[in-house]
């Protein structure tokens, strides 16, 4: 596949250079900036040039002489061009410096006088280009940039080559670009024989879906759909330059692809990668259309679909390159998506109706068959238009509604206007399909069509839920449509409950109302009854079991058994918002760790199979919380990254996946990366004024600056969060677990009277609601509120009960948490081995930021033991529990820093204490502290 020169990128360094490959361009400047040397390489399109044009830009002003060439396929068959290229504007230069048999060989062959030849000049050729280097390094570093290695003509490969695997210790650096289609290859090691034998060989492969998304978006074309960019990455098989090309023609084209169709090629790409097609023949040329049409083409369904020659005729075209070859396999596969694209954008629409009428009846599959006949027929007939509803209706039960989208979008294209159901009802439950396959882009675009055609009050309510629906946690966005939605809806209680249901959603994250979002989901669940909609009945009710569960409201169980009565329905019974979400998050609240994640992994088992995107994000989270509650730290990473991941695909959940992944990450991962997904949680909520997940963003970010040895940043985001939440109205210590991390801060910040004042209202809640857990962390806390007060044996027996308490909850971090603070408690009298046992259960629990925690700790324990200090302390008696505390720890050797992790307080608290213990003792410094107790030991 040759790239033409119009497509290659400018030369000058863009930033999304680096989309898809930072470690890899990491990796060639590290090895650029040792003084070795890069070869890229990869296939056409694939970005080599354009890296290596910015590699060369940046490492061009160390070199003293940068040399370059670039081939053309069609200037290959000149020997000795990229020398020309390479040494042309050197050679005055270094000509002086050659012995006079090697400066006429290389003149001769840089400037075509005489007759020189690699096999008439052989070694004084070879000899003149090695020299020619040499004698260039001397006056400084030489930087050789070839791009096109492949291109290179046989003669100047062979004597690049020669040179390179000669040049040790010689400040020269090759950086080139070759194009290869496999790491393996033959082509690559040739290239490879071109360097130097150091070469770091970076091999660019396709971008994923994500970073598609990225470089569209960088480039201008970021309002594009999102399942069209996954149509684009499909396509363009991860290839930059390809997705480029079909993004800027998409973006430019004033009409969008019809469902079901492969996307618009333009006309240069099509030359790009049909540069064969005309070798083909007629007949084999209609045969790879046919199969270009279908889904999963194979032999047998080309000779069903009339092409009687298939097998030759895809010999033919495999041969060209057209087609990959694979013996094991009866399917018919594209050497490229971007040829089969190409093949059929080339097509006249008359032929590609021919193909998919062929296609309608071959095809085995009834989803196949309704498809191609929609795309092979022309305007509205009601039995197509039952057919494709059928096949719909077909591919939603397999789970598979993007596909259901698409049949729906053709049905309502080819229902009569007059139909039944009617064409706006048809593209409704396309948008309905689109929001369950997670395409919520797709879905407010059909949505909004409806809305300027609809006038039946019933769709247009419809379509305004789909808006409000689609807008997610944005839903301050779409305050305006309320109005008009309650308009249309009239007093039809029915299309009210659906309406009323949505404000009930936008009380909770617009306004943080928690009552107000209540009041709406029961005035809900009471419109839907009366008007005989089970569905909406069912998920109001299981919206208001959700928000008085969080609430801490005593009404909860009971809303939730009412929104577990039969009659069910099977839609909402898996939904995130429905009642198994709702029961699934009373069980993980009240401490039943074991069902909650059974009832989680049932929910997460039937969602994929409905291909439900939104709901899977959803249970993802769920069922990694719950491992991250049980003390399964790796588990729960896997699955926070799994469901983050889910979510920046399709644009789904990003901030609530954001926040669960930094919980993860800091209990089991990288705490840096846990700070940045806070933050990043926090950003988006504060942006989409969602106040319920702005409080949750901020409990991770308080998290994960406390096992950053942050204290005062977990007590300034604690502290938002506690008066968030009083603002909101939940009550339930169990809903965001942060009140034992505060409290923690608030001790090692020197400030314990808040720490007890959190403590203390948490306790009542969690008394009155029966969180057990919560209680022993609560304990956990005030122990060390009771250490910082001097009352150690106290505070010893409450961290020894708490942990016993955890541990039989099955809390295992929680645990490791509390055998780590006893540890540090304990302080230096049984040694490192206090620690053996809060370094058990952290490994346990794979909790390595914790982990480190316990080495640093380890690291600050002196091998003395202090009893002569400890006697020089009782002598201290005019001193406070705490002030004794520090005192004792700097008789030990203790540094400031040292002394504020074993006491759970800041730097800034222990130097305060220390100035009123110089105060009281009448000295002046630590050093003072220091001979007082050697004068104590001397008596």
């Amino acid at each position: 596949m040759t790239v033409r020169r119009d497509f290659q990128e400018p030369a000058r360094c863009r930033s999304d250079l680096v989309i898809g490959r930072e470690e890899r361009c990491a990796a060639a400047r590290a090895q650029l900036a040792s003084g070795g040397s890069v070869l890229l390489h990869g296939s056409a399109g694939i970005g080599k040039s354009t890296i290596l044009r910015a590699l060369a830009e940046e490492y061009a002003s160390p070199a003293h002489t940068v040399l370059r060439c670039s081939a053309t396929e069609s200037e290959s068959h000149l020997p000795f061009l990229a020398l020309a290229d390479l040494l042309g504007l050197v050679l005055d230069d270094v000509s002086p410096r050659l012995p006079a048999a090697q400066r006429t060989a290389l003149e001769s062959a840089l400037t075509g006088r005489g007759e020189s030849s690699l096999q008439r000049d052989g070694l004084a050729l070879r000899l003149a280009v090695l020299s020619a280097l040499r004698a260039l390094a001397a006056r400084g570093p030489v930087l050789i940039v070839a791009d096109d290695l492949q291109w290179l003509d046989p003669a100047s490969a062979e004597l690049l080559g020669f040179a390179a695997r000669r040049l040790g210790g010689t400040p020269v650096q090759l950086l080139c670009a070759a194009r290869t289609e496999g790491q393996e290859s033959q082509e690559y090691d040739r290239h490879l024989r071109s360097c130097p034998p150091d070469t770091l060989a970076v091999r660019l492969g396709p971008l994923s879906h994500p970073q598609v998304a990225e470089l569209l978006g960088h480039r201008g074309h970021g309002g594009l759909p999102r399942s069209t960019v996954r149509d684009i990455h499909r396509t363009s098989d991860g290839n930059p330059l390809f997705a480029l090309e079909l993004g800027r023609a998409l973006t430019e084209s004033p009409t969008p692809p019809r469902p079901g169709e492969p996307l618009p090629v333009p006309t240069s790409l099509r030359a790009l990668v049909l540069s064969r097609l005309d070798m083909l023949s007629v007949e084999a040329r209609r045969t790879l259309l046919v199969a270009s049409a279908g889904a999963r083409p194979t032999l047998a369904l080309l000779h069903a679909a009339g092409r009687e020659n298939a097998e030759a005729e895809c010999a033919q075209a495999a041969e060209l390159g057209l087609l990959a070859t694979e013996s094991d396999t009866p399917a018919v596969r594209f050497a490229h998506p971007l040829i089969s694209a190409a093949l059929y954008a080339e097509a006249p629409a008359q032929e590609r109706r021919a193909a998919h009428a062929a296609l309608s009846t071959a095809a085995s599959d009834p989803i196949e068959r309704a498809r191609h006949l929609a795309l092979a027929t022309t305007g509205a007939d009601p039995e197509v238009a039952a057919r494709l509803a059928e096949a719909a209706a077909l591919a939603r039960d397999r789970g598979a509604p993007s596909v259901a989208a698409q049949l729906g979008l053709l049905a309502a294209r080819h229902t009569p206007a007059d139909g039944s159901p009617s064409p706006q009802e048809r593209r409704l439950t396309a948008a309905e399909d689109a929001i369950t396959a997670g395409e919520v882009d797709l879905a407010r675009d059909i949505a909004r069509e409806v809305l300027t055609r609809a006038s039946a009050p019933a769709e247009r309510v419809r379509a305004w839920i789909i808006v409000i629906d689609t807008a997610g946690h944005t839903m301050a966005e779409v305050d305006a449509f309320f109005p008009q939605a309650l308009a249309d809806a009239g007093d039809d209680p029915r299309l009210l409950a659906l309406v009323h249901y949505q404000l009930g959603w936008r009380a909770l994250i617009v306004e943080g109302d928690f009552t107000a979002a209540r009041d709406a989901a029961a005035h809900a669940a009471e419109l839907a009854a009366r008007g005989k909609d089970r569905r909406t009945e069912l998920l109001a009710l299981a919206f208001q079991a959700q928000t008085e569960t969080l609430m801490g409201h005593p009404e909860a169980p009971r809303t939730i058994k009412r929104a577990l009565r039969e009659p069910q329905d099977p839609r909402v019974a898996w939904h995130h918002n429905g009642a198994g979400s709702a029961r699934f998050r009373w069980l993980v609240m009240g401490d039943q760790l074991a069902e909650a994640r059974a009832t989680v992994t049932g929910l997460l088992r039937e969602v994929r199979r409905r291909g439900s995107v939104e709901s899977e994000v959803h249970f993802l989270r769920g069922l990694a919380e719950t491992e991250l509650r049980a003390g399964h730290c790796g588990r729960a990473l896997d699955l926070a990254r799994e469901s983050l991941r889910l979510a920046r695909d399709s644009g789904i959940g990003e901030t609530a996946s954001a926040m669960l992944t930094s919980l993860a990450e800091a209990s089991g991962g990288d705490v840096d990366r846990a700070l940045t997904l806070a933050r990043e949680a926090v950003e988006h909520a504060e942006g989409d004024g969602d106040q319920m997940y702005l409080s949750r963003a901020l409990g991770a970010l308080g998290y994960a600056q406390l096992v950053a040895g942050d204290p005062a940043g977990t007590v300034r985001s604690l502290r938002r969060v506690r008066t968030l939440e009083l603002g909101l109205g939940i009550t339930d210590p169990a809903r965001g677990r942060w009140q034992g991390d505060l409290a923690e801060a608030l001790v090692r910040t020197g400030e314990p009277a808040e720490a007890q004042d959190v403590i203390d209202t948490a306790r009542e809640h969690a008394l009155r609601l029966g969180r057990e857990s919560v209680l022993a962390v609560l304990d956990r806390s005030e122990a060390l509120v009771r250490a910082a007060q001097g009352a150690t044996e106290a505070a010893l027996a409450q961290l020894r009960s708490a942990q016993d308490r955890l541990g039989k909850l099955g809390y295992g971090l929680e645990e490791a948490r509390a055998a780590f603070a006893l540890a540090r408690l304990r302080g230096r009298r049984p040694g490192a081995a206090a620690y053996d046992e809060a370094t058990r259960l952290f490994r346990r629990c794979r909790a390595l930021p914790w982990l480190r925690q316990v080495e640093a700790a380890l690291a600050t324990l002196d091998a003395e033991p202090a009893r002569a200090v400890r006697g020089t302390l009782d002598a201290l008696d005019v001193l406070a529990a705490m002030e004794r505390q520090v005192a004792a720890l700097v008789m030990e050797g203790a540094t400031n820093r040292e002394i504020a992790a074993r006491l759970f307080i800041s730097v800034k608290t222990v130097e305060a204490t220390l100035t009123r213990v110089y105060r009281k003792l009448g000295i002046r410094s630590r050093v003072d502290i220091v001979r007082l107790a050697a004068g104590r030991r001397a008596h």
